[in-house]
């Protein structure tokens, strides 16, 4: 876009993330005993103005008369508002400063506290325009300049018609005096900014929103700090994903829509398009047909351990990495299965259920300790193992099973195959992954190489067990209990019905897939899943993927950083430098790592590159995705 442009910014709600009168308020009020009811006052006055509904000029009189402010209070103003200052346009500093001879900041606030904001960011003093404040003799703000066009009733149009600029004009605001430019036709676009308040009687006007200064930047052409603007990524959360997962992205300027239960695959495959974030738990599934419907997916997130769930070799053919907690819910899956092998152990349930029904049974019969219990655990990783030092911290004896050679914690002892682990045992309990090969795993040969009367636990995956083998040893008595909180089909919501012929069975706990369904866990893992996957977005980050080959990168400073994801054949490293070498781009640093079916390449570049490079670097064989991040 040629400088032949103007760019006119509001102040309040636009250029900070606040009405600089409200704040004002709050600092001048901090004593009065009606504070709130006034401030109250204020704000509705300030919002009925903004959206049109009532006079300009009558409502600034009456904010003042109620601000009871003194100039004494306008220094701790300008110091707050300073770290209210818009995130994007914080971030986009070195456009105002490049095009400060086209920017001007047209505001009904006041220059006492606008000027030595905005200044700050190379605004001119010249190009701000907003009203002045008149004082009595103690410094009470008491009334303010009445020839000042921006003291009326479209007041800046007024001033945009004095002004008459010789160019295009642009106008960025959140109020319907912004819009009044364009509608007076002074302004040939305006864009209504949403980044701090949305007004629905200006967004009713616009033509244009605005979600951020980096938005209106990329419509524009114009230079932004960032390499695409966040609000045009979109994140769909199904399956009652914690709301702190919400509110990180939404913080992040991201557009998010939630769904509180599964989606079919049909359902998904419609839901998916032009979805950039994808955050499920354990009952939707990300199959191949549903990628082939995310055109502009980049990443999926499990809330939950498991990603039996998720293709995720059809995730790395398509270049979109796939994140889960691996470690957010240990801790409840463990509390679970402790608390489930001593109810199970002491026959509480059933006596539980007894008294429910006014029978009173007390005895000691079919009612043990834990303590001194052989405890066997069939999948020694974060599960098991924490399993492990909590049980022996009880007095149990602990024995683990795993296919892979795990370091034993504490006493626990390994056995060489499940079957000997399975003879020594009083009690099993399961915590494999869900991989295709582990389906039946433990079915009636292993049931029977148990001890009788022993428990067992499944709280690992569904479909490992098979489940008509484990109703016929509880009938038969070689199964005194038995605690299940994983099924091979299981409820998409919460109101589908669940059928089981393990339901009705004598001292079994059934639960409804909830061993990592504490509040500790959801915000663990709310937390750890959207961390992993921005810093992806922001960084190229891949530490933590399941599907991607893991990457830890160094802090991008002062470079533009290229990623590249590819199809592991060989030259692919040698044709990307060749295109760079051909542009002749200077290379700060590259890093490669690769799996058996992609490579990811990450290259940090200078700043100043001909931008040919991001056209050729698309072109380069065999490349599955790329993009470029500033």
């Amino acid at each position: 876009m040629s400088k032949d442009k103007y760019f006119i910014i509001d102040f309040d709600s636009t250029f900070t993330q606040v009405e600089a009168l409200d704040e004002l308020g709050a600092i001048s009020l901090l004593h009065h005993p009606d504070r709130e009811h006034i401030l109250e006052q204020v704000k509705s006055i300030t919002d009925s103005a903004m959206a049109g509904k009532s006079s300009f000029t009558e409502g600034l009189r009456q904010r003042l008369h109620l601000l009871q402010a003194n100039e004494r209070h306008l220094p701790q103003l300008i110091s707050e508002l300073k770290e209210r200052v818009s995130d994007s346009i914080r971030r986009n500093r070195d456009f105002l400063r490049e095009y400060a001879d086209q920017i001007y900041i047209i505001s009904s606030g006041f220059k006492e506290f606008i000027i030595p904001i905005v200044t700050e960011y190379g605004i001119k003093p010249e190009h701000v325009y907003a009203n002045t404040f008149e004082v009595d003799a103690q410094g009470n703000l008491v009334a303010f300049d009445e020839q000042n066009p921006l003291s009326l009733d479209k007041g800046k149009i007024k001033l945009l018609e004095q002004l008459a600029l010789p160019g295009d004009v642009y106008v960025l605001g959140d109020g319907y005096t912004d819009y009044e430019i364009k509608e007076a036709g002074l302004a040939n676009k305006f864009y209504a900014f949403t980044e701090n308040v949305a007004r629905e009687s200006v967004l009713a006007k616009a033509e244009h929103i605005a979600p951020s200064l980096d938005e209106f930047l990329y419509q524009n052409k114009l230079p932004m700090a960032i390499s695409y603007p966040k609000n045009r990524i979109s994140v769909l959360l199904l399956e009652n994903i914690h709301p702190q997962a919400v509110e990180l992205f939404r913080q992040e300027g991201y557009q998010v829509e939630t769904v509180s239960g599964a989606l079919s695959e049909e359902e998904l495959c419609e839901k998916i398009k032009n979805v950039s974030i994808l955050g499920i738990r354990s009952k939707t599934h990300v199959t191949r047909k549903v990628l082939e419907h995310a055109n502009r997916l980049m990443c999926v997130g499990a809330f939950c351990i498991g990603t039996n769930q998720i293709d995720l070799n059809a995730c790395l053919e398509a270049g979109i990495t796939v994140f889960n907690a691996p470690y957010s819910n240990t801790r409840s899956v463990v509390e679970l299965a402790l608390g489930e092998l001593i109810i199970l152990s002491r026959n509480v349930l059933d006596k539980s259920n007894k008294m429910h029904r006014g029978h009173w049974d007390k005895s000691a019969k079919g009612s043990f300790e834990v303590r001194d219990k052989k405890l066997g655990i069939v999948g020694y990783g974060n599960i098991g193992a924490q399993l492990s030092v909590l049980a022996e911290a009880m007095g149990m004896e602990v024995y683990y099973y795993d296919v892979v050679e795990k370091l034993q914690l504490g006493n626990a002892r390994k056995c060489n195959t499940l079957h000997e682990l399975l003879e020594k045992v009083d009690i099993v309990t399961l915590h494999v992954d869900g991989r295709p090969e582990n389906k039946n795993m433990f079915g009636a040969a292993e049931f029977a190489a148990m001890k009788d009367g022993a428990i067992f636990l499944n709280l690992s995956r569904g479909h490992v067990v098979d489940i008509a083998a484990l109703v016929e040893s509880i009938k038969s008595g070689k199964v005194s209990g038995a605690g299940v909180d994983v099924f091979p089909e299981e409820p998409a919501t919460n109101s589908d019905p669940f059928e089981s012929e393990l339901c009705g069975l004598p001292n079994v706990i059934l639960t409804p897939h909830i061993g990592g369904s504490t509040s500790e866990a959801q915000v663990n893992i709310a937390n750890f899943v959207p961390n992993r996957i921005m810093d992806y977005i922001n960084s190229g980050n891949t530490y933590g993927s399941v599907n991607f080959p893991n990457l830890q990168l160094p802090e991008l400073k002062n470079a533009h950083r290229l990623i590249h994801i590819h199809a592991n054949v060989p030259g692919v490293l040698a044709n990307i430098n060749q295109v760079l070498a051909k542009n002749q781009v200077n290379i700060l640093g590259q890093y490669l790592k690769t799996n058996e079916r992609v490579g990811y390449v990450i290259t940090d570049i200078d700043k100043a590159y001909d931008k040919q490079v991001i056209s050729d670097m698309k072109q380069v064989p065999h490349t599955i995705k790329f993009r470029i991040l500033y």
